[in-house]
């Protein structure tokens, strides 16, 4: 009896493997074809992604000079589509002085304005926190710290990678997504 009982198991995990992977795959065509699962595009604006101003256009004047920084999801100017649909879209725009940017990060950013990816690059974890005295990102799960200064550059923890940064223009005053992340979004697992 016990030796069937492996046998048995296994071929358990195998119909459960198998039932995943169709699932899996199934799902993968609709998401794809999803404009809300889609990654942030050129020319995309930025929203608030919750509370009293839930879904408004975000402008430098919304973001306080230094920190900390805010969430949000992009938004197609055209079809106003909140591209929400994922986790991994969630970016972290931050307004700092744009003397105190490297040069790499000033490159990317607008007017002092950073736009950063808001998913760990140690395990997923959202970077939800500010931590004031070191004026960094914080996630709150293994204590990652990135300096938003420096191009998100690891300065604590076990994150084994920058955050991606998400290159941003402004467009008649409004912050403007000018190119794609500027690496994998997502931690060693995603």
């Amino acid at each position: 009896m016990s030796a069937s009982l492996p046998q048995g198991r296994r071929a358990v995990l195998k119909a459960l493997g198998l039932g995943l992977c169709f699932s899996f795959v199934d799902a993968v065509p609709a998401r794809a074809d999803d404009p809300k699962m889609a990654r942030p595009q050129e020319g995309d604006r930025f929203v608030f992604p919750s509370g009293d101003k839930e879904g408004q256009i975000i402008t430098p004047a919304d973001l306080p000079l230094g920190g900390p920084q805010q969430l949000a999801y992009p938004i197609d100017p055209d079809t106003k589509v909140i591209r929400n649909g994922s986790l991994l879209n969630g970016v972290l725009l931050i307004r700092l002085d744009p003397a105190e940017l490297s040069d790499e990060t000033r490159a990317l950013a607008a007017d002092g304005v950073v736009a950063y990816s808001a998913v760990c690059t140690h395990q997923g974890c959202p970077v939800s926190m500010w931590q004031a005295q070191a004026r960094a990102l914080f996630c709150a799960c293994h204590a990652s710290q990135f300096d938003p200064r420096d191009h998100a550059r690891v300065v604590d923890g076990p994150a084994p990678r920058r955050l991606p940064a998400l290159p941003v223009t402004l467009t008649d005053g409004v912050l403007t997504v000018a190119g794609e992340f500027t690496g994998r979004v997502g931690g060693e697992r995603s």
